[in-house]
């Protein structure tokens, strides 16, 4: 039977302030688990973390820049002084930065690198003893198509994501004898607070008319695979990524 029950379990959400975390924030949460949640905007997570508490769970909202070192180990010491023990990772944060090569600096690409890319090293990093001790853990990273489908304009994210992929192999190669399990999604096309404008904006009806279902995806359509990744009811599975994209990459 498929157990997709959190109580007693302890989940991290980065980039949990909007969007897609605060979607898997919320679904944890509705399945029992206690849960901190981590970004820049405090005052977002507040208010999340009201609301979750409101289903009889603990959460812990933490100001947390996942492009700094120090703020990541900050973070999570401070889950561990709250909570005693990590269960499941959701390496959920995510920036993009747009511009022709030629005028696309070096500032935005270390931006979208150390948020994107290395905060999922980071974050693990810093988890990872928790998990050793405990002989269990759950580690998911959101990738995304652009993972393994490029173009103009956003180099640093496209680079950073296709990263996510091999670190997610790498992650769960050295975790496997501590009983943790890594695995990434690949969504597609979602209507966040991040992307929201340039779906707005003149030509997304050709990407939109690329999906095979011919529509955008709203966050609460990535949970069902994260809840998965993320519980107990996953025993076998790692190192692996799923492809969320209303069939975007199945198409020639």
């Amino acid at each position: 039977m498929l157990n997709l029950d959190f109580h007693g379990r302890v989940a991290i959400v980065t980039g949990a302030s909007s969007g897609l975390g605060e979607a898997f924030a919320r679904a944890l949460a509705e399945q029992g688990a206690d849960v901190a949640v981590l970004a820049r905007r405090v005052e977002r997570l507040e208010r999340l973390a009201e609301e979750l508490r409101g289903l009889g769970v603990r959460c812990l909202p933490v100001a947390c820049d996942v492009s700094s070192e120090d703020s990541i180990k900050a973070a999570v010491a401070a889950v561990r002084q709250e909570f005693g023990h990590v269960d499941v990772l959701v390496n959920n944060a995510g920036v993009c930065e747009y511009n022709p090569l030629e005028q696309h600096t070096t500032e935005q690409w270390e931006k979208v690198i150390a948020t994107d890319l290395s905060s999922v090293f980071l974050m693990t990093r810093e988890v990872a003893p928790l998990f050793r001790a405990q002989g269990y853990g759950r580690v998911v990273n959101i990738a995304s198509v652009g993972a393994i489908q490029a173009g103009a304009l956003q180099i640093g994210y496209f680079a950073a994501k296709g990263g996510v992929l091999q670190l997610t192999r790498a992650l769960a190669a050295e975790l496997a004898d501590a009983g943790v399990l890594v695995n990434a999604i690949a969504p597609g096309v979602f209507d966040t607070e991040m992307t929201h404008d340039a779906l707005e904006a003149e030509g997304s009806l050709v990407l939109k008319n690329r999906t095979v279902l011919k529509r955008f995806a709203e966050p609460a359509e990535l949970v069902p695979q994260m809840l998965v990744f993320a519980s107990e009811a996953n025993t076998y599975c790692t190192g692996q990524t799923i492809y969320v994209d209303g069939g975007l990459t199945s198409q020639l």
